[in-house]
């Protein structure tokens, strides 16, 4: 049960998400990326004029694109927002895979 299954379940948690991402100033746009061979672009978080940006390949699988907002959103302030409960615990785990959730001092 704790695991994602299912591609709806995916696709659901990427718009919901997009949607935080949003409400919390960031731009998501979804574009259909570049390839050649032996190149794979993935998109992901950037400033352009001003502005925060995620740019998520649309042709990606949703877990894919969920992994690309699941990094942008890392270092964000998300907690006045709702978000679903499967989806603090997906930005908690990507908090903690990348290190001490960016704060070095305590107390």
């Amino acid at each position: 049960m704790g695991e994602l299954r299912g591609g709806a379940r995916i696709a659901s948690l990427v718009e919901e998400l997009a949607a935080a991402a949003e409400r919390v100033g960031v731009q998501v746009r979804r574009e259909r990326l570049l390839r050649e061979i032996g190149y794979r672009a993935r998109g992901g978080a950037c400033r352009l004029r001003e502005k925060d940006l995620v740019i998520i390949d649309s042709a990606q699988p949703p877990a894919e694109q969920l992994e690309v907002l699941l990094e942008a959103l890392r270092t964000r302030d998300l907690e006045a927002l709702y978000l679903s409960p499967a989806a603090r615990r997906l930005l908690q785990n990507q908090s903690d895979q990348s290190g001490q959730g960016g704060q070095a001092e305590h107390g």
